[in-house]
């Protein structure tokens, strides 16, 4: 592989990870969402409900906001990120012949 050429398998494992993010991103909001309907009835009052709908919103708001940050981030230095895992990779199955 010449400087600066793409490894196919370096998409891939971006395209990986991305799917895993939004799934891991898509679960938390469907936790966060079901337990806070399960127990928004039984918290007692409005303050009470009030503070869980604020503290879920911003939970789910910088978690979001860290993946979006974080797949930036794998997109821009992905050849690096990438590149690095597959050469030790490589280095590993050469070294089991």
């Amino acid at each position: 592989m010449t400087p600066g050429s793409e490894d196919p398998r370096i998409e891939v494992m971006y395209r990986r990870d991305r799917a895993w993010a939004f799934g891991a991103i898509g679960a938390l909001w469907l936790i966060l969402l079901f337990v806070f309907f399960k127990i928004a009835p039984d918290s007692g009052s409005t303050g009470i409900t009030i503070a869980l709908l604020i503290a879920g919103g911003l939970v789910l708001l910088f978690n979001t906001a860290a993946i979006i940050a974080l797949l930036r981030h794998y997109h821009e230095d992905k050849l690096h990120l990438y590149g690095l895992d597959l050469h030790y990779i490589d280095e590993m199955k050469k070294s089991k012949r």
